[in-house]
């Protein structure tokens, strides 16, 4: 057993830290999880499930002041480490990792990470499908799904890990050393909990940091990157240097056209170069394109990513409740060839949006907007563009449909998290679809 005699400190009762927790107890650790939160605001059922394996828990503010000695520390990826519950813990010079890096110390299969500001779950679902019907077995993880530690300590007989990194999750890495990673985008985001945009990339860059020359580094050939120890495979649809691009509607690799975009059920530039890198991943393991491409064109779009709704008296609906940054509102309005009138607003991440003027001003008619950034939002948009300001979620999709004619799109992207109003963007865009269908025709 890996951590017999061990006592380990696991930090936060999420579905990270509960599978964390499982996993140490279960290669000999003693183990103790803590949580800031009130205990009668975690699941029940987890608290219990932990206790049950033997696992100490210890709830409510106070756990930030612990002072008990501890030789492992692992941080769930949602604690901030800059938080007084982890600098009590790294202050004192114990060992600190994260769920992801524990994870990784348990497995035995190769690792193929994908990480990027946005893209990740299509591309790592996109992944995991093509694999899997080419005969690679995987199961998609990470920041989706099941943790990686969770997937160790199933020990299940797999080829290869698709697993989708997140910033917060590269924070704490130390060992973790992917086979292939994929570096999809980088775009602002996060701001409020990294100091500086070049804070955030400096995490995610780390998903670069322990490769070697035997391994392969997938990366968006459109954007600057510092040199890595990987071989490198690229891919853009803008840039013409790169080993996978874009000619005439079809991805062509080197020169030759190997898939035509009008025959996938993805679209938009992004969704284009999301396809790339899994393309591009599946030659770095030795697939050949008539192996792969049946399996890219059957693969469907999940809920929240530019999903059409309802058309309702000649106006679209369109729900693309994942768009939690700039970035994504900018693909999802590249995205729309009509009129659009725009849902936007949310929790307040630190960012402005005026950088998205010049596109909201050439492809929106009118903008409703929401949450606690609405009115900065308002004041970075006006006069350019008409504003208006909803109560509820509810009340911007009645302004909506009093404002769209016939031919034009409502499209709900609302470029910062879900937070302030909402448990999730999947709950956020499942609230947005009840509201459209609730709609009279």
């Amino acid at each position: 057993m890996k951590y017999q005699g061990k006592k380990a400190a696991v930090l936060g009762a999420g579905l990270s830290g509960t599978a964390a927790a499982l996993l140490l107890r279960n290669e000999g650790a003693e183990v103790t999880v803590l949580d800031t939160a009130d205990e009668n605001t975690l699941l029940k059922s987890t608290i219990e499930n932990l206790r049950s394996n033997g696992i100490t828990v210890r709830c409510g503010p106070e756990v930030a002041e612990d002072k008990s000695s501890f030789d492992l520390m692992v941080l769930s990826p949602g604690i901030d480490p800059g938080l007084p519950l982890a600098l009590n813990f790294s202050s004192r010079n114990i060992e600190t990792i994260g769920e992801l890096e524990l994870g990784w110390r348990s497995v035995n299969v190769p690792v193929i990470a994908i990480t990027g500001t946005n893209g990740k779950t299509t591309t790592t679902e996109l992944l995991a499908q093509m694999l899997n019907a080419c005969g690679q077995r995987t199961i998609a993880c990470g920041n989706i799904g099941k943790p990686l530690s969770e997937v160790a300590l199933e020990n299940r007989d797999l080829d290869v890990l698709t697993v989708e990194v997140s910033s917060f999750q590269l924070e704490t890495i130390r060992t973790f050393h992917p086979s292939i990673s994929v570096w999809l985008n980088f775009a602002p985001d996060h701001l409020d909990r990294y100091r500086s945009i070049a804070e955030y990339r400096a995490a995610k860059l780390r998903i670069f940091d322990n490769q070697t020359a035997d391994d392969v580094a997938v990366v968006n050939g459109g954007e600057p990157l510092p040199e890595t120890a990987a071989r490198i495979v690229s891919f853009s649809a803008y840039a013409e240097h790169a080993d996978f691009r874009l000619a005439g509607g079809s991805i062509v690799y080197r020169g030759t056209p190997v898939l035509r975009m009008g025959d996938t059920k993805l679209r938009g530039s992004h969704n284009i170069e999301n396809i790339m890198a899994a393309l591009a991943v599946g030659l770095s393991r030795g697939l050949s394109f008539e192996q792969m491409l049946p399996s890219l064109c059957a693969y469907e779009p999940r809920p929240h990513r530019c999903e059409f709704v309802r058309e309702v008296g000649g106006v679209t609906y369109i729900n693309d409740s994942k768009a939690t940054n700039l970035d994504a509102v900018e693909k999802a309005l590249l995205a729309q060839e009509k009129p659009v009138i725009l849902i936007a607003g949310g929790k307040d991440k630190g960012f402005t949006f005026e950088t998205l003027l010049p596109l909201v001003s050439e492809r929106v008619r009118a903008a409703i907007l929401i949450g606690e950034m609405a009115g900065r939002i308002e004041r970075d948009w006006s006069p350019a563009v008409s504003c208006q300001i909803a109560h509820s979620l509810a009340d911007a999709v009645e302004r909506a449909r009093a404002l769209a004619n016939a031919g034009e799109v409502v499209l709900f992207s609302p470029g910062t998290s879900s937070f302030d109003m909402f448990k999730s963007y999947a709950d956020r865009g499942d609230q947005f679809r009840a509201l459209v269908h609730a709609l009279p025709r």
